[in-house]
């Protein structure tokens, strides 16, 4: 199968959705649950308080956003179906409870000063929120996705670059939600123009690439630096000089409550750092927040691709550099950093990552080591290793 986001995302929420979400480890932010860790830096407070509707909340980048708008001293209701992760922020914020498929009346009447929507795929749900939120809020955030990107063979790329069109025959509104990853990068294209001309001259339209980072339970960059913990011989993908390109969820996060405190417009490419990193500078950063001694076996793309090894799902985060996904990890950010966008150390990234993972329930990990979700188990990593170790090895006998 051609590697594509959207492929990733609909295996990944699959996966996801059917290992659960369930409770979160008591590392990141501590009791009551959503409070920030104890030794977490003192965060300035804003200059005006906000009222910030967060659409979903509880999930990945949620608990940052609302985490970082309480720090900042701004007022958060959430509105979501409260079965993710139930209750999460009692008494710390607002709940409203409804469905976006059939029943947003809870927003009835309600006024805010940002909307921040995150979970939405489905047209169906920005036109269920704009049912009572048109009109009655200054900006409205749209979190989207660099999927609406139908072309990826171009290193550089920005937010000018055309978007993925709705296919023929295909009726947005009359598709079930349930089946909008079907039209991933359609849907989303579609929901960001609607969001444009719902809220129009006050809508935030945000494109991030691969969101990382603790709480994220898909393993997309989790299976590295928990491979690399556990030492020995590790299969390096492609050629290490290669380009990745991620974000942490809380740099997101904060970087989208600093915005809705400016009222900042328009749309914005997300993803880091802000220069290029290669993906032997991710591997030997990982590397350095650990004592396990790994080692790095750099295998080439062809021979993986022999070997029914994927980029993406089987080794995260790395697609190789050439022909349709050239620029696939090289988009432009130039706009995001000019706006604030900001990046912190991939050591703290990784060190995070792996502190939520050795923090996650015994079948979560088990989980992550048989590459149930992202990567590949040990057994599979050994036996293309020993595959490539034995064609070099017959090369170098010819």
């Amino acid at each position: 199968m051609p590697t594509s986001r959207r492929n990733f995302l609909k295996w990944s929420a699959a996966a996801g959705g059917a290992l659960g979400l369930g409770a979160l480890p008591d590392l990141a932010f501590g009791a009551p649950p959503g409070s920030p860790a104890p030794d977490a830096p003192a965060v300035e407070r804003a200059a005006t308080p906000l009222d910030i509707l967060i659409i979903g909340g509880t999930g990945f980048t949620g608990p940052e956003q609302v985490n970082y708008a309480l720090a900042r001293g701004h007022r958060v209701t959430l509105f979501n179906r409260n079965q993710t992760r139930p209750d999460f922020f009692k008494g710390r914020v607002t709940e409203l409870i409804g469905d976006l498929n059939d029943n947003t009346r809870a927003l009835e009447g309600k006024q805010f000063d940002v909307v921040i929507d995150n979970p939405t795929t489905s047209p169906i749900w920005v036109r269920n929120v704009a049912r009572y939120m048109a009109g009655h809020t200054k900006h409205y955030m749209f979190i989207s996705t660099l999927s609406v990107y139908p072309d990826n063979s171009h290193p550089g790329a920005d937010e000018s670059d055309g978007r993925t069109p709705m296919p023929a025959g295909i009726d947005p509104f009359a598709v079930p939600a349930s089946e909008a990853r079907n039209y991933y990068g359609a849907f989303k294209t579609y929901c960001e123009d609607l969001v444009q001309k719902t809220y129009p001259g006050i809508s935030t339209i945000i494109r991030p690439g691969l969101i990382v980072g603790p709480l994220d339970r898909t393993d997309r960059f989790t299976y590295w630096p928990a491979r690399i913990a556990r030492g020995g011989e590790v299969l390096a993908p492609g050629e290490p000089d290669e380009a990745v390109q991620f974000i942490d969820a809380r740099d997101l996060a904060e970087w989208m409550i600093r915005m809705a405190e400016r009222r900042t417009f328009g749309v914005y490419n997300a993803m880091g750092p802000a220069a290029h990193l290669s993906m032997a500078e991710m591997l030997y950063g990982m590397k350095a927040i650990t004592t396990a001694g790994a080692q790095f076996t750099w295998v080439p793309a062809d021979f993986l691709r022999a070997q029914k090894i994927s980029a993406w799902r089987d080794m995260p985060v790395w697609v190789p550099a050439s022909g349709p996904t050239l620029g696939f990890m090289a988009r432009n950010n130039a706009r995001a950093v000019a706006a604030g966008l900001t990046f912190r150390p991939l050591a703290d990234t990784a060190q995070a990552t792996l502190d939520y993972n050795n923090a996650r329930p015994d079948a979560q990990r088990k989980a992550l080591e048989a590459g149930a979700i992202a990567g590949i188990s040990a057994a599979r990593e050994a036996e293309v290793l020993a595959a490539w170790h034995a064609a070099r090895t017959g090369r170098g006998s010819e």
